[in-house]
């Protein structure tokens, strides 16, 4: 009964901001944005603490402006997500653009398999659903969520343009099976993992305990891994679908050190683009949860 409650109300939410005018969905979307960050404190907490891990420096001011940004950006992302049905291949580029899209059709041609290297930053779901409405869709590695009609909808959403999802039990086996056959799969690599399928490596100069699969993966089928990040652009008043060229990754022939090395790797890229925007990446999330042992908590 709560999960049928549940998903009525999501999908009362969603057809909603689904129907109205773009810019009305987005006003509303930006509200319940701000409204989550007017009523959960929680998540501010996390997202300030989060903020004087990685810029010590910064004044209190200002990582509230950035917190307060975050939910602003979160809320207009939220909106979009509920209008893909009305999305197409024309009218999709009045909300977003490629940027560096050779780098991407470079890393395909070479027929090994692409992994997007990406993050909870700017705006996700929309870089994965642009991509698939412009011609190029991909596998996504996803969680799935708790309520299952919530999570069918949410899925329904993602797909509708050719896009594929397997969840993060079904990793190694689907990304190897997909770089096998040239396939594209775009990784969020921003999440607190656990041992063993978590490496601790730097982030923001603190230890973040990060996924090594993608590293494993990436030098067992020589896959390219293409840093793809969708970013709102403030001048545009859209997104920016952005691809940098391919990484050189590491390999010396030890698996275990490599996968360790290339994942720091993989931490810099986002760490830069955190740093370049740091008002769009999702410090919300309890990064650095886990600890190596003996280090007292974080949160």
């Amino acid at each position: 009964m709560r999960r049928n409650f549940e998903y009525a109300i999501v999908w009362l939410f969603v057809r909603a901001l689904g129907i109205l005018p773009r810019p009305v969905s987005r006003l509303l979307g930006i509200a319940l944005g701000m409204a989550a960050y007017i009523l959960v404190g929680r998540l501010r907490r996390v997202g300030k603490r989060n903020l004087e891990i990685a810029f010590p420096q910064m004044q209190k001011r200002q990582r509230s402006r950035i917190i307060r940004e975050l939910f602003v950006g979160f809320g207009r992302h939220l909106a979009e997500f509920c209008m893909f049905p009305r999305y197409t291949a024309e009218n999709a580029r009045s909300v977003a653009l490629y940027d560096g899209f050779e780098n991407y059709a470079a890393a395909r041609e070479a027929g090994r398999g692409v992994l997007l290297l990406t993050a909870h930053l700017g705006a996700w779901e929309i870089g994965s659903f642009v991509h698939s409405i412009f011609g190029n869709p991909i596998k996504i590695v996803v969680r799935k969520l708790d309520n299952p009609q919530v999570d069918a909808l949410v899925e329904r959403y993602r797909t509708l343009h050719g896009n594929q999802t397997f969840a993060k039990e079904d990793f190694a086996r689907g990304l190897l099976a997909a770089m096998k056959a040239g396939e594209t799969v775009g990784i969020l690599m921003d999440t607190n993992m656990t041992p063993p399928q978590g490496v601790f490596v730097g982030f923001f100069s603190t230890l973040a305990c990060t996924a090594s699969g993608m590293a494993r993966v990436a030098l067992r089928s020589g896959a390219a891994v293409v840093p793809a990040f969708t970013i709102w652009d403030k001048k545009l008043k859209k997104y920016r679908v952005r691809f940098d060229p391919a990484l050189q990754l590491v390999s010396t022939g030890n698996d275990d050190a490599d996968a360790v090395t290339n994942t720091a790797l993989f931490n810099r890229v986002i760490q830069d683009y955190v740093t370049r925007y740091p008002e769009q990446w999702l410090w919300v999330h309890r990064r650095w949860k886990t600890r190596p042992p003996g280090e007292p908590p974080i949160y």
